[in-house]
């Protein structure tokens, strides 16, 4: 017995990995009902008393030895067969990843340029850091508007005039670039970040982001200004939204107004966020100031235009109700996750 035993031992040890077929092969063979250990084990009974104790102990390292080497090669072999099937498979389930999504801003900015898109609008765009004539003179700013004081602007580099650097403080700087190097007509929109010296709070920040539109043509009127923005709302926010228009100023339009929508949270009946008057105001608009045109070098005699701006951080907030301004900045990943509807 001890002889057929050392055979069968230096058979498994030199059992090297092999198919699925041959490792099957090898279990019926070692590990079967009919295998060579059932069968050593049937002549172990026929063993005198005298060499139990060290044939026993020698039969059972036998199937040990057995039992280890067909799982180790089940093992191997299986992992191998996995990987060989994942390569060649590919009706096989792909592997989850975590799914990105737009940030809000970005949707509502992307639908705003979609619906101007469609009414012939082009996008512009512009520096962030301006010099004191695109962003404030030739806008028509006195050299004592509010605006110019440092609680309003992020200075850069302030000289007290002409020179002053400072970070933008609207996109309408893109329309006076646009304008000097360029020939009426024009229908542009400029979307943007720009920068206020202000508290931050849940309505107000130091940075947010706007939209603003020009149109540049012969015999444009404020006529065609109310029909633009009444079309821009209905497609925003839905056929049956209110629109108003209050009487208001800006140094670059004349005459200027305000526009109010009806609330879309309560519908008119009043909440937190339209101050329960049922109405918010979304942006502001105006003719362009004949000034702001001799300023650019058009004829204010022959070409009327219209301008209007709009913060996307506002709209946002009445078509998402969310009404703290700081989460738009914070990228709080629950918050974020809320608008999956588009992939990136």
């Amino acid at each position: 017995m001890q002889e057929t035993i050392d055979k069968y031992t230096r058979e498994i040890n030199e059992f090297a990995k092999t198919t699925a077929e041959e490792l099957e092969s090898f279990r019926i063979k070692f590990l079967g009902t009919k295998g060579i250990i059932k069968d050593l084990f049937e002549q172990f009974k026929t063993v005198g008393p005298e060499e139990k104790r060290t044939f026993g102990k020698v039969l059972n390292q036998f199937k040990q030895l057995a039992e280890t080497k067909y799982n180790e090669l089940k093992e191997s072999l299986g992992g191998a067969e996995e990987g060989a099937k994942s390569e060649g498979d590919l009706t096989l389930p792909g592997e989850g990843f975590a799914i990105g999504s737009r940030h809000p801003l970005s949707l509502v900015r992307n639908e705003i340029i979609d619906i101007f898109k469609r009414l012939g609008f082009v996008v512009a765009e512009g520096p962030e850091i301006e010099d004191d004539w695109h962003n404030f003179s030739a806008l028509n700013f006195p050299e004592e508007h509010p605006a110019r004081d440092m609680q309003d602007t992020f200075f850069i580099k302030k000289n007290s005039g002409k020179d002053d650097i400072a970070l933008r403080t609207h996109t309408s700087s893109v329309q006076v670039r646009m304008m000097e190097n360029g020939k009426p007509p024009f229908r542009a929109i400029m979307p943007g970040r720009v920068y206020r010296n202000e508290a931050i709070s849940a309505r107000a920040h130091c940075f947010f982001h706007q939209v603003e539109g020009l149109y540049i043509d012969e015999n444009v009127s404020f006529a065609d200004l109310k029909q633009t923005l009444y079309h821009f709302v209905q497609e925003l926010y839905g056929e049956g939204t209110k629109v108003r228009f209050r009487p208001s100023y800006f140094p670059f339009t004349e005459p200027s107004a305000e526009m109010d929508v009806s609330c879309t949270i309560c519908k008119g009946s009043g909440c937190n966020m339209c101050k329960y008057t049922g109405w918010v105001e979304i942006l502001g608009c105006g003719m362009v100031d004949p000034n702001v045109l001799e300023n650019c070098n058009i004829d204010s005699k022959k070409y009327t235009g219209f301008a209007f701006g709009m913060g996307i951080e506002r709209i946002t907030n009445l078509k998402y109700v969310i009404r703290d301004l700081r989460l738009f900045s914070e990228n709080d990943v629950r918050f974020l996750e809320q608008f999956q509807t588009e992939i990136i």
